[in-house]
């Protein structure tokens, strides 16, 4: 994670009430505030969305790591399996490009592509799921559509990487 090496605070008349704050690349912390807001408020409201997108921002990079992969699936298997399933190892794919995950029953292994770093976190946890179910039904019967549709958001994760032209339309609907 990185640290803060700068605030960069841009004033507006046109703002009345709301401050935000975004980190830029460089450690830049950049804040919006009302023109009229005192210095004090300011420093306070500071000091509140620094902490914040620290924290964040260290959750991110945990989340993007094959660790933080491997604890989303440990969650996902005590939630929607009992525990049950086994692997060998997952893993983070930079050079999986036609597929979001991949899963291997034979020896336990499964790699989900690098390029859902970027996809809502609800997305990265529908294509885990879908290829941990695969740890217990390997094909797509509808053992195996069972199994994948115990997560909730599956159907609107399914529509999400439709909308995207990246999800097949020859497999069976959600639900």
């Amino acid at each position: 994670m990185e640290e803060i090496r700068e605030v960069k605070i841009i004033r507006s008349a046109r703002r009345r009430k709301t401050v935000s704050g975004r980190l830029l690349p460089g450690g830049v912390l950049e804040i919006r505030a009302p023109e009229r807001m005192s210095r004090r408020d300011l420093d306070r409201t500071i000091g509140q969305l620094r902490s914040r997108l620290l924290r964040r921002a260290q959750s991110a990079s945990q989340a993007h790591s094959d660790a933080g992969l491997e604890a989303r699936a440990e969650a996902l298997n005590r939630s929607l399996f009992g525990g049950r399933l086994r692997w060998s190892r997952i893993r983070w794919a930079t050079n999986q490009t036609t597929r979001w995950g991949s899963c291997t029953p034979g020896n336990g292994t499964i790699r989900i592509s690098a390029r859902l770093q970027t996809a809502p976190p609800w997305v990265c946890d529908y294509v885990l799921v879908h290829e941990l179910a695969h740890l217990e039904v390997p094909d797509h019967s509808p053992a195996f559509w069972a199994l994948v549709n115990r997560y909730r958001l599956t159907e609107r994760a399914r529509g999400y990487l439709m909308a995207l032209g990246l999800e097949h339309d020859d497999e069976p609907p959600a639900r």
